[in-house]
């Protein structure tokens, strides 16, 4: 008999064994496969905003036709050279070498004259780069052909291809430093939160196996074209992976470390623990993904982009944590905790009543003293930091002040200012047909902002004849040929328009409103790098006025299916979204406090989607578990029971959470710096104020009706 029970048992410890091995190396060749793949992000990647804009967008329309008509689809880089005083004539001279040179050492690239200001006090040349070149390296190729050509002359690169440049420069640390940053600060959380040297490992290898895996998939997606990569979505992506994955492995854990008492065999008590942690860890995933998949509803490319990429991401966070993870404490075993790992067979901590002890029960008894007056004041503090919502301006950046620190590309712009129209060397354009020529020179003329008006011809040695407001053709009375005539293709022709403010400003994006109204009679369409910027700005308004209440019903409807409940989903939306509009707030007097008052119109988006479906995670953990308990416990002593579980894992997920936001910090990108102060300080309301004392005292005020329509929300037979 005894014999017969031993051979039944091997069987099972061979699965017991085998699965788990088999688990972590699958995992471990995603690890090294999907590390592979992160040298080539950069060729699936883009940055051009143009490429984000709908067909529908007028700029888009123009920016098809800009290429046809100047037989270029070249980006403008504009060398700037000043001197206090005047420029000499061995610094004319330099800067026509310069011309030449950079015309011959860059493949395809083209240089137009060198243009003195009026003032005689500064200079510049616009080089044309070819569009498939790659920029950062040509605009350091400029750089260092003007150090040597113009010695003792203050210069600068700039215009589109070094804001250009800047940007590739300010990303460039999305996949080291930000990436070591975010380990480095969740591994120096886990140690604190586990005091132990294994389990961090563990996590931390779960954790960033989870973003090889999503790396791995993504990059294929983009090869195939099915997802778009830019800087901005790949150091989003990295951060929510790395705390997500973390997130959920808290909670295992958290629930591992209670098996372990009950049950003698480690590889059990990991599935059990899986098992118990399967419905929270699936409910809260798929409220994250759903959210970020609302995004693809988004007319704007830049915004549509994260949701699938992001999703993939979340959803090897969960993979990797009901999987990987538990594989790998299936192994480890109790060795994992060391030295402070559970015993089997003692008693699990008391949870509430008189024999309750710790930080979570007194938290618990403190919100049932009291729960109204504690919804009452808890609310009154976020309507109050709601208030600094007054201070948002999210209506758009000016592109130069996209990266933080210093650049060359805003320091040469801001000399442009100085001396010539802000404009010069970056063009609005203007497609019309030819039969309105006139009356499109008459209303251009007639807007304010513009400093020269052009017609675009091939045939001339500059690419443009001048016109006057009429739109003939200015003919100088000096012998010579005559100008050339303005290039016709399908029966449109284009203007090309200097603009009197910067062309990455808000003040020239003000211009080409104003333009489009006084063009508003005509056919004529208005494009350009400004009108990009303008209209990828109003697309973006746009975007969040239909996302987001579609974020909010999704969520909502997950959530009543999760609890089977119509009261609780609606109460902790309502408190997720105040708490939303807490953080916003407050972080728009930080923005102004630190000197970036305005936002890009997607910073407020972006912030929604996280913190709503992020935050609402901390919310369903601990529901979850409070229903769990209501089953047994009915919902007061089941709220407490609850809260005292889940309050440290929740709080300990939720300052990694916002560490890991936080890191984005280490990038200069004015989006990510304030995506990364809302999200972090959103966060933390989420875990530590609105879970830890709102919800409950909520819960415990409503009583059984939290539950309706459910059974739940029966009175007690007993």
């Amino acid at each position: 008999m005894k014999e017969k029970l031993e051979s039944s048992r091997l069987p099972r410890r061979i699965v017991r064994i085998l699965v788990p091995a088999v688990l972590i190396l699958l995992w471990l060749a995603v690890f090294g496969f999907g590390g592979m793949s992160f040298g080539s992000i950069d060729e699936v990647a883009t940055d051009e905003r143009s490429s984000f804009l709908p067909s529908s967008a007028e700029s888009t329309k123009v920016q098809n036709e800009i290429t046809e008509f100047t037989g270029s689809d070249a980006v403008p880089a504009i060398i700037v050279a000043e001197r206090q005083g005047g420029l000499t004539d061995a610094d004319q001279a330099g800067l026509e070498r310069l011309a030449e040179r950079a015309a011959d050492v860059i493949q395809g690239a083209e240089s137009s004259p060198v243009i003195s200001s009026d003032d005689k006090e500064a200079a510049q040349l616009v080089v044309s780069i070819p569009a498939d070149a790659e920029i950062g390296d040509v605009v350091t190729q400029l750089e260092e052909d003007a150090g040597q050509e113009l010695s003792g002359l203050d210069f600068w690169v700039s215009g589109p291809a070094g804001f250009s440049a800047d940007l590739q420069e300010a990303f460039s640390g999305i996949d080291g430093i930000l990436l070591l940053v975010a380990l480095a600060v969740v591994f120096v959380i886990l140690v604190i939160v586990y005091r132990s040297p294994l389990l961090p490992v563990l996590v931390l290898v779960s954790s960033l196996t989870a973003l090889c895996a999503a790396v791995l998939i993504n990059v294929a997606l983009a090869r195939e074209g099915v997802v778009t990569l830019n800087g901005q979505v790949q150091g989003i992506l990295f951060i929510l992976v790395i705390g997500a994955a973390t997130d959920y492995s808290l909670l295992y854990i958290a629930r591992c470390r209670e098996e372990l008492r009950d049950t003698f065999t480690p590889s059990l008590a990991a599935w059990k623990a899986m098992r118990g942690v399967f419905e929270p860890i699936l409910a809260s995933g798929g409220t994250v993904i759903v959210g970020l998949l609302c995004l693809l509803l988004s007319d704007l490319g830049s915004n549509s982009a994260l949701g699938p990429v992001a999703a993939v991401g979340i959803a090897c966070a969960m993979l990797t944590t009901l999987t990987f993870l538990p594989a790998m404490l299936a192994v480890f075993g109790r060795a994992s905790f060391w030295p402070r790992g559970p015993k089997y067979g003692t008693e699990h901590p008391v949870l509430t009543g008189p024999g309750a002890t710790g930080f979570w029960p007194g938290v618990g008894r403190f919100v049932a003293r009291g729960p109204r007056r504690l919804v009452a004041g808890v609310t009154l503090v976020l309507v109050v930091g709601c208030a600094g919502l007054v201070f948002l301006d999210a209506n758009g950046v000016a592109q130069s002040e996209f990266v933080l620190g210093d650049s060359q590309a805003r320091d040469g712009q801001a000399v442009i200012d100085d001396h010539f129209a802000g404009g010069a060397g970056n063009p609005a354009y203007v497609l019309a047909p030819s039969d309105e020529r006139r009356e499109v020179a008459e209303e251009i003329s007639s807007a304010d902002g513009i400093d020269d008006v052009s017609l675009v011809a091939q045939d001339s040695p500059s690419g443009t004849t001048p016109i006057d407001d009429t739109g003939k053709a200015i003919t100088d009375s000096r012998p010579g040929p005559p100008p050339a005539e303005p290039t016709e293709i399908n029966g449109d022709i284009m203007f090309s328009l200097t603009l009197s403010a910067p062309a990455d400003s808000l003040e020239a994006e003000g211009t080409i409103e104003d333009l489009r109204e006084h063009l508003s009679p005509t056919q004529a369409l208005v494009g350009g790098s400004t009108a990009v910027d303008l209209d990828t700005n109003e697309t973006s308004s746009r975007d969040r006025t239909v996302i987001i209440p579609i974020v909010l019903i999704v969520i909502t409807i997950m959530l009543a299916l999760l609890l089977r409940s119509l009261v609780a989903p609606v109460l902790l939306l309502a408190t997720t979204v105040l708490s939303f509009g807490t953080a916003l707030g407050v972080s728009a007097v930080i923005f102004r406090l630190i000197g970036q008052p305005q936002s890009d119109p997607s910073v407020p988006l972006y912030a929604f989607v996280f913190l709503v479906a992020l935050g609402i995670d901390y919310n369903i953990f601990l529901m979850t578990r409070v229903r769990e308990e209501t089953i047994t416990y009915r919902t007061r002593e089941g709220t407490l029971r609850g809260l005292s579980v889940t309050g440290g894992v929740i709080t300990s997920a939720g300052i990694v959470l916002a560490a890991t936001f936080a890191a984005l910090l280490v990038i200069p990108i004015q989006f990510l710096l304030q995506l990364a102060i809302i999200v972090s300080l959103g966060v933390l309301l989420d875990a530590l104020i609105v879970r830890t004392l709102l919800v409950p005292a909520l819960s415990l005020w409503i009583g059984d009706r939290l539950w309706w329509p459910s059974r739940l929300a029966k009175p007690s037979k007993h």
